[in-house]
């Protein structure tokens, strides 16, 4: 698609003043945005052009325009220069150099950082369980009814699980059955591990006097372990977003952010860096919601994805750069690690 430098400059001044006003923008308002002398007459026949070729739309509302998810696609593809902040990559640099953070810690900080950073909402996908294997657990009694389990992976990763037991349990017993998860589960793949319990269950049952109430927490806790880790953070943040003032609107947009294995789908892109603008992919629903998102290597094997939704107007100049610095900041503390 060729477009005059006139008709690249009013576009780009369209999707500027829109991102910020979420108003649909005039050729009066136009004449003040460019940097060179134009009619308005002469603004509103390369509107007019410009909307000919699908890039921009207009409202019922307004005599102004808008752009249109063909618009964006075409923006963030050939307009869209990517602008980060020197004080905010030392901010993300610092944060992460103030103490060691296990992985779990990382996602979800990250997780908070992009929220707010953006005023927008972020989703963080960890490492999918099936790439890690159990290495050794162990349960620390809290009081005669409540323990913390913490498990131990292959890669180095330990999560703790709080549970309750239905009934007082001895602390030979829990010992006992550690003792046997220890001896029968290393080595096996976090999301096998409750198939194998069931399997070895008998075992169990033959050398501990309260195996059901025991039986029934580990397995509950190794279902939470072995559960894809997504976090979300900044949902809120969508209640100051014009596109979403309509209240079913924005109910449509939390079912979106609930549903983990859509963002599982999403993640699937090629390169380090997708795009996905509602109205051109089938997976989003919603017309004027994007997302955007950053993969991030933890190791050889596994993988997590950083992303952001909003809608379709966000600062993609900003956001795309957040997420690529902080993809580095991540993949560059893993690094270390290892």
């Amino acid at each position: 698609m060729l477009l005059t430098n006139r008709q690249i400059a009013i576009f780009k001044a369209i999707v500027d003043e829109f991102t910020k006003t979420a108003e649909p923008v005039g050729s009066k308002r136009l004449i003040d945005l460019l940097d060179f002398s134009c009619s308005s007459a002469t603004i509103r026949n390369e509107m007019a052009a410009l909307e000919e070729m699908g890039l921009l739309e207009k409202t019922h509302t307004s005599s102004g325009r808008i752009p249109s998810s063909k618009g964006y696609r075409f923006y963030v593809e050939n307009l869209m220069e990517k602008q980060l902040d020197e004080g905010i990559k030392d901010s993300l640099q610092e944060v992460f150099r103030q103490r060691h953070f296990s992985m779990d810690e990382v996602v979800k900080k990250s997780c908070e950082i992009l929220s707010q950073m953006t005023s927008l909402t972020s989703v963080v996908l960890g490492p999918e369980s099936r790439y890690q294997t159990l290495q050794h657990v162990q349960l620390f009694p809290l009081t005669e009814r409540s323990a913390v389990a913490v498990f131990i992976t292959d890669h180095g990763h330990t999560e703790n699980k709080t549970f309750h037991f239905q009934a007082d349990v001895s602390l030979e017993d829990i010992k006992t059955c550690c003792n046997i998860l220890n001896d029968k589960l290393v080595g096996t793949p976090i999301c096998n591990v409750v198939e194998r319990m069931k399997e070895i269950e008998p075992l169990i049952a033959s050398h501990v006097a309260r195996h059901e109430v025991l039986f029934e927490a580990f397995v509950s806790a190794f279902m939470k372990f072995a559960s894809e880790h997504v976090y979300c953070s900044g949902q809120s943040n969508m209640l100051y977003q014009p596109e979403f003032a309509d209240i079913e609107k924005l109910k449509e947009l939390m079912k979106m952010l609930e549903d983990s294995s859509l963002f599982r789908q999403i993640a699937n892109h090629e390169g380090n860096v997708a795009i996905e603008i509602g109205g051109e992919n089938n997976l989003i629903q919603m017309d004027n919601v994007a997302v955007v998102s950053s993969r991030f290597k933890m190791n050889d094997k596994e993988e997590g994805e950083l992303m952001i939704v909003g809608p379709t107007r966000m600062q993609y100049n900003r956001v795309v750069a957040l997420m690529e610095y902080m993809s580095k900041v991540l993949e560059d503390m893993y690094r270390q690690e290892e």
